[in-house]
């Protein structure tokens, strides 16, 4: 990086983009899901529950592979021309986040306390003001889910390499450069590479506690 080499720099730019997708699309669908499932009392909703919470442990390659058959040209999404592409991988970690994201954010919620509910609607409070309400008091559940969901987004590698192709210049991100470097019998390389991604993880982490402390 000091260096300026432009591969290294481009597989970070690559990560940060379709991280940035795939965690902007996860909380955009995730948190009002999640919020629902744990807020509302519906029948069905345990086992829903179960289901989700199963599908955090999704295997990346799993995913991986479900994502490259639609894609592919004899997939049914193959028309789209997204196999190969960011926006590709970016499929695929949103589909890896999105549990994590919806489970996080239901059990904040659940955990949140109930008199808050009581005390609101002993004081008027109309359904947008409570739903609003009760979102503000989970805010800092639904950042340490979001926290979680981008851990695994940024450390994947089945998706990336599955989906993206791990072309250079093009899709190749940071762990499938660590991944590549490392069969090539580059270890040091592969190792500045995973202190380069634990450096963004560390700075998401500082940006968000000063969040945190600030709201």
């Amino acid at each position: 990086m000091i260096g300026g080499d432009a591969e290294t720099y481009s597989a970070i730019w690559a990560t940060l983009r379709v991280s940035g997708y795939s965690m902007g699309c996860s909380l955009i669908i995730g948190v009002p899901l999640g919020f629902c499932l744990g807020y509302f009392d519906f029948r069905g909703k345990r086992p829903l529950r179960t289901v989700v919470d199963t599908l955090m442990a999704l295997p990346t390659v799993f995913i991986g592979l479900l994502v490259y058959a639609f894609l592919t040209r004899s997939g049914p999404l193959g028309n789209f021309g997204l196999l190969f592409t960011l926006p590709g991988i970016a499929i695929g970690q949103t589909i890896l986040a999105l549990p994590v994201v919806i489970g996080l954010t239901a059990a904040a919620v659940e955990s949140m306390d109930q008199k808050l509910r009581i005390a609101l609607m002993s004081l008027g409070a109309n359904r947008r003001q409570l739903f609003l309400s009760s979102l503000w008091e989970t805010r800092h559940g639904i950042l340490a889910g979001a926290i979680a969901a981008y851990g695994r987004v940024m450390t994947e590698v089945g998706i990336s390499m599955m989906v993206g192709g791990n072309i250079k210049w093009h899709t190749r991100t940071i762990t499938t450069a660590i991944a590549l470097e490392t069969n090539k019998g580059q270890f040091g390389m592969g190792i500045a590479l995973g202190l380069v991604l634990l450096a963004i993880a560390f700075c998401v982490n500082v940006s968000v506690s000063l969040l945190r402390k600030r709201y």
